[in-house]
């Protein structure tokens, strides 16, 4: 097995480091010289306008599209330049809520939760059957065990993908446009469930979302991606951005009515 490739210097509360980070389609550059750090427990907001990167930046960074320049590390461990098998172990560490859900349709909510704990651990069916309604408790689904997605509200199909999301204890939780869909007192629920998850489990949070009430209430650190210039205009705290930042298309982004 090859060796780790490290990051050189000593960052102790970086998590995620993007580095010179091209994303392409062949020759049609996506975006182009990302450079930003997410911290350990940051809520880092991934925003921007339609077509301009999001979802292709989140792919990048949970590993199903590589670069095609640059470095992305997890604490000091290049993804990217490790071994298949260095990858995997990396991916253990994160949990994916993706946009639609995602659960299947044919598995009662305890089931959907109880794959990855089937798949990734040995724990037995009893300690499976435990983890399931604590992980549905926290997401305040304890007793839809048994309850097949079609039976769910909208709302309720996002957090049961999120419980599934936690079920391994995730360091980093991956998020896409998590409250589309949803009507304001759900996306303002799931915000506060995901500001819970990360005061009470530790984990550091990317979202990708353009939903500014969203953005306001949870984010504390952002990278904003311009479709046009294909690159990064702007990073930090999403309310000081609105407020401070140089870029006038950024500002105007965030002070939409």
């Amino acid at each position: 097995m090859s060796a780790a490739i490290l990051k050189p210097g000593n960052n102790s509360d970086a998590h995620i480091t993007v580095e010179n980070v091209t994303l392409a389609y062949d020759e049609f550059i996506i975006q182009q010289d990302l450079n930003f750090t997410i911290n350990n427990n940051d809520i880092f907001i991934i925003m921007g306008g339609s077509g301009c990167g999001k979802s292709t930046l989140l792919k990048s960074l949970i590993g199903i599209m590589a670069p095609s320049k640059g470095n992305i590390y997890y604490r000091d461990q290049n993804y990217w330049q490790s071994s298949e098998q260095q990858q995997q172990a990396i991916k253990h560490q994160f949990g994916v809520m993706f946009q639609s859900g995602a659960l299947w349709s044919s598995l009662t909510l305890a089931e959907n939760i109880s794959l990855p704990l089937e798949e990734f651990t040995e724990l037995s069916r009893v300690t499976i059957k435990e983890v399931v309604t604590l992980k549905l408790a926290m997401v305040g689904l304890a007793g839809y065990e048994e309850f097949y997605p079609s039976e769910l509200s909208g709302g309720m199909r996002k957090r049961g993908s999120l419980a599934r999301a936690i079920a391994l204890d995730p360091d980093i939780l991956f998020f896409d446009e998590p409250s589309a869909g949803l009507d304001p007192p759900s996306a303002k629920r799931l915000d506060e469930l995901i500001l819970e998850l990360r005061d009470s489990l530790g984990t550091t949070i990317v979202v990708v979302t353009h939903e500014l009430e969203s953005i306001y209430r949870i984010g504390n650190n952002s990278v904003f991606l311009d479709g046009d210039t294909h690159t990064m205009i702007a990073q930090g705290d999403p309310k000081e951005l609105r407020d401070h930042a140089e870029n006038e298309d950024v500002r105007e982004f965030l002070n939409q009515k």
